[in-house]
């Protein structure tokens, strides 16, 4: 029996549904499926320029499964680029929590444990931070 897949903390969904190669007549009828837990990982490394340690804490899987997902995600991406398909963004195994944090110091995003009150960074232990609930 298959390992049960812990869910990937995503701050919020994709703002967009999909994307499409511009000036493309011939476009594929393929699709290549990139999964919102696929977008947070390059979202936090490569526009947020965390490094795999620290975006892997704030997605709560361990280094190899974000590499993993981040490898997965270059993957689509390239393939869609070379190939001229569509990316369409879905659902994946990914958890949205409402009530996520920035930091005003680090700028790392992330969540209250369940019984911790304190509204302390996960990663640099500040406390200037504010709530981004709502926010993409």
């Amino acid at each position: 029996m298959p390992r049960h897949r812990r869910l990937r903390k995503v701050v919020a969904p994709p703002g967009f549904h999909g994307f499409k190669p511009y000036g493309v007549v011939d476009i594929s009828q393929d699709k290549v499926e990139l999964l919102y837990e696929e977008y947070e990982a390059i979202k936090l490394s490569d526009y947020d320029g965390l490094n795999h340690e620290n975006a892997s804490k704030l997605m709560g899987v361990s280094r190899p499964t974000f590499a993993r997902i981040y490898e997965s995600a270059r993957k689509k991406i390239a393939t869609a680029f070379v190939e001229k398909k569509e990316i369409k963004s879905v659902y994946g195994n990914a958890l949205l929590d409402e009530n996520w944090y920035l930091c005003n110091e680090c700028n790392a995003r992330f969540t209250i444990p369940r019984g911790r009150s304190q509204q302390q960074c996960a990663l640099c232990s500040s406390a200037n931070t504010k709530n981004i609930k709502g926010e993409k």
